[in-house]
């Protein structure tokens, strides 16, 4: 199986619930009344830096198969630590750099010591940042469709239930 399709079948497949629980939650005083279990992980620390990792992941193996010098162990070792995310270690660097992408590309590489060299490779913090975002809002929106579809469904069952009842 080539690197692409080991990445592709990694990201594409489900968060694992185990997985950082201390940050699956979107903190925010709104968030803990109003949104959902679903949406709140979609906006969480949790997903939001596991995307970053992904996202250096597809790039490190895009760059490989250009030609880019990176070893197979750096993009497994990259794959294998896609969850293993410190957030104090991240917080400490993102203190110490001012930067909260290369306080996560060494939290990365600390988890990750061969990959660490060819982590964000070419790229800018928009690489990530604004990849992220959209990721997320797919994500929201796709969770908003399901419960629509589910809502107008709930609603067009009513409706005919009732249809002859005078209103």
């Amino acid at each position: 199986m080539s690197n692409a399709q080991k990445f592709k079948e990694l990201a594409n497949g489900e968060f694992p619930s185990e997985a950082l629980p201390d940050h699956q939650v979107y903190e925010h005083p709104l968030v803990k009344r109003y949104a959902t279990k679903e949406m709140s992980f979609v906006w969480s620390p949790a997903m939001k830096f596991t995307t970053w990792r992904k996202l250096w992941t597809a790039l490190a193996t895009a760059e490989q198969e250009l030609g880019i010098e990176i070893s197979d162990e750096q993009l497994e070792e990259m794959r294998s630590k896609l969850y293993e995310v410190d957030f104090e270690f991240a917080a400490e660097k993102e203190k110490e750099f001012r930067h909260d992408v290369m306080g996560h590309v060494h939290a990365y590489g600390e988890v990750a010591p061969a990959a660490m060299p060819i982590i964000h490779l070419g790229a800018t913090s928009c690489y990530v940042g604004d990849n992220t975002d959209i990721v997320q809002i797919r994500d929201a929106l796709k969770l908003i469709k399901r419960k629509l579809v589910k809502t107008i469904s709930i609603l067009r069952a009513f409706a005919a239930k009732y249809r002859d009842l005078p209103t």
